[in-house]
């Protein structure tokens, strides 16, 4: 099983939000809207949008959005 994970990173490393979900095509709609909602500001301060895959719901960070 395959599970996507959405992350907003802030310049500190630190995950600011987080969306999983085993929808592919979801996940890089919101990944697409989440990097375009970065704004030129926030990526020279050093904010990121990470897409991910992981295997099992145990390796999702507790503080994810959980969508099955």
């Amino acid at each position: 099983m395959t599970i996507w994970i959405n992350e907003q990173i802030d310049p500190c490393g630190i995950v600011y939000s987080c969306i999983a979900c085993r929808s592919e095509e979801a996940a890089k709609e919101c990944h697409e809207t989440w990097q375009n909602n970065l704004t030129q500001k926030q990526k020279q301060e050093g904010w990121v949008a990470r897409l991910r895959t992981v295997d099992s719901w145990d390796e999702v960070p507790v503080n994810a959005l959980k969508l099955n």
